[in-house]
């Protein structure tokens, strides 16, 4: 396991061991390092060959209260759909610890670099992105 900078290893590893729903039911759940064929599908579906996991609540992993969140996640929705993304609505949740789902989107077609930039732009730890092999990644970004 390693560290990055000012992002504590417990934090790096619940990000790691966390759940990414990706839509109803749900479509798809990504989890780091493993192959995700319902996320192969979708980029196919798609045309595309990347995509990013992006939320923007809890900003460096600091809880804030749900309005707080609903307006940061609203924000985000309107940044993705202005920029033309296809977005598929999402929800992070850690499989056994307290911390409370965040709302979150699938964003098609978004390269590395942005969601890199979208990340820190919404003051994120990390995203999850993943490209032509359909395994997602966790991205550290500080």
């Amino acid at each position: 396991m390693f560290s990055a900078p000012g992002i504590p290893l417990d934090t790096i590893e619940a990000y790691r061991e966390t759940h990414y729903h990706v839509g109803e039911g749900p479509l798809a759940t990504l989890k780091v390092g493993e192959f995700c064929s319902a996320l192969l599908v979708l980029h196919r579906a798609a045309e595309v060959d990347c995509s990013g996991f992006i939320t923007a609540c809890n900003p460096f992993s600091e809880q804030l209260d749900d309005s707080a969140n609903t307006q940061r996640h609203a924000a985000l929705e309107q940044t993705l759909r202005q920029r033309g993304f296809t977005i598929l609505s999402g929800v992070g949740q850690h499989p056994s610890n307290a911390w409370p789902g965040e709302a979150s989107f699938l964003v098609l077609g978004l390269s590395s670099s942005e969601a890199r930039q979208l990340g820190v732009e919404y003051g994120q730890n990390a995203i999850v992105w993943a490209g032509a092999d359909a395994v997602p990644e966790l991205v550290l970004l500080r």
